[in-house]
């Protein structure tokens, strides 16, 4: 597992998820999000499963990757239970 190795919280699904639907609205594959956001395709995936805690940094270029503000894929998170 990677990240903590302590398992995914409700906290990292939830921002997977918004990751997931807006990269189905605009009908890209993980690849082709990982290329705009210049990180590898099996991020993408263990990102969109709550397998990962992303950075700032991260959470930066994949907004900008997905045409949205940072702010939309992390709102609500600070009320949902994890570490």
């Amino acid at each position: 597992m990677a990240g903590t190795g302590k398992g995914a919280t409700a906290r990292q699904r939830l921002f997977g998820d918004r990751v997931r639907q807006r990269r189905n609205e605009l009908g890209l594959s993980q690849e082709a999000l990982a290329y705009r956001a210049s990180i590898h395709r099996s991020y993408i995936a263990s990102l969109e499963s709550g397998q990962r805690n992303p950075s700032l940094d991260l959470i930066a270029r994949l907004a900008s990757a997905l045409g949205v503000d940072a702010a939309e894929l992390v709102r609500g998170t600070q009320d949902v239970p994890g570490r």
